[in-house]
């Protein structure tokens, strides 16, 4: 299940982003730290594939993929040294897959910034650094310990070269996830779960004249982003949409320009910026979403419907969700030979349909 931690300055609209993809009553209150615990929400994503694939199948039930968010605590500067709620949002933010950084674009006098200025330069810079310092921490502590294991041992002292390139960036400020690394600086930078290489998505939350008159981030402030994917919108707005039937939504969106969701969206650019995709498995029981990452043979894949299917993988039946609709079925499918029997080498692909055979 994709991960993603909501992070940014207090009063910025994470809470507010957090209860409308949750549908979920957190407090949002007006002040400074209104979230101290992290508040966690599963959301289903939509996918219009499961609900027609379950009328095809006459399903009992439809199951689709998941979202966890994770609403984590304001940070203010000086959080990598303890201040404000720094250490535990710092901690929190390590059991994300990935970070979804709230920035404040909207003016709005009632309410407060906890810098008193509204500069999203300046508010990226500041969670930037707090994390950059974090992993200096981190980066320290692994050094000293290979130092010493280098000296006997060889994988260690293979290992040291990596270490230092990365305390080198990390010393000149550098948010890891926005540089080339190589294959083995990115394995390390992921055992040692550093902060600052985690992928990044931004939130740039504007008001809804800003986003009915087609907002977009400036040159300066999409050099700030680092090449890191963004969504533009209206978190008040996506409260408003979370809690509206489905014609008053869509009538909202059109009258802004929209033809979805911001929050739609998010998810989208979420398994797209963690290389993630949805296969999927229909009969009478269930039409089901599962999540599994570009580029996974179907074997690996098959974990994610059971752990033993990896090994015990014989062969898969494999249609396209599109071609299996067209065709009207399994059994319309099959006479137009739609349906390709795959082996273990077969690449699971987004809007697969599947039925794995295994053995014992």
């Amino acid at each position: 299940m994709l991960s993603l931690g909501i992070v940014g300055l207090p009063n910025v609209g994470k809470s507010t982003l957090f209860q409308a993809v949750t549908n979920k009553h957190v407090d949002i209150q007006n002040y400074p730290f209104t979230t101290i615990e992290p508040n966690v929400g599963v959301v289903e994503v939509p996918d219009p594939r499961v609900d027609a694939l379950t009328q095809l199948s006459h399903s009992a039930r439809s199951i689709y993929a998941t979202v966890q968010f994770t609403d984590i605590a304001g940070l203010v500067k000086g959080a990598s040294q303890g201040e404000g709620l720094g250490n535990k949002f710092l901690a929190n933010i390590r059991e994300v897959d990935a970070i979804t950084h709230v920035v404040r674009a909207f003016h709005d006098d009632n309410v407060l910034h906890v810098h008193s200025r509204i500069d999203p330069i300046d508010d990226i810079a500041i969670i930037n650094m707090e994390l950059i310092m974090a992993d200096t921490e981190t980066l320290a502590k692994r050094l000293e310990k290979t130092q010493k294991e280098a000296r006997v041992d060889k994988k260690a002292a293979a290992q040291l070269p990596l270490l230092e390139h990365l305390i080198a960036l990390n010393n000149a400020g550098t948010v890891l996830s926005g540089v080339a690394l190589s294959d083995d600086e990115k394995e390390l930078a992921h055992e040692l779960n550093l902060l600052s290489a985690k992928p990044f998505l931004y939130v740039l939350n504007v008001s809804e004249q800003q986003l009915t008159d087609g907002w977009q981030p400036s040159s300066d402030l999409r050099e700030a982003l680092h090449g890191a994917p963004f969504v533009v919108m209206c978190n008040a707005m996506e409260l408003a949409l979370s809690t509206m039937p489905a014609e008053d939504k869509k009538e909202l969106l059109a009258s802004v320009g929209k033809a979805q969701s911001g929050l739609d969206e998010l998810i989208t650019i979420g398994y797209r910026r963690l290389g993630l995709l949805t296969f999927l498995t229909t009969g009478e029981t269930e039409s089901r979403a599962w999540t599994a990452h570009e580029g996974d043979p179907i074997p690996v894949a098959s974990r994610a419907i059971h752990t033993d299917f990896e090994r015990l993988f014989i062969r898969g039946e494999v249609i396209p969700a599109q071609q299996l609709l067209e065709a009207g079925g399994y059994g319309p499918a099959r006479a137009k030979g739609l349906v390709k029997t795959v082996g273990r080498d077969y690449i699971i692909q987004d809007g697969d349909v599947v039925e794995i055979l295994v053995g014992k």
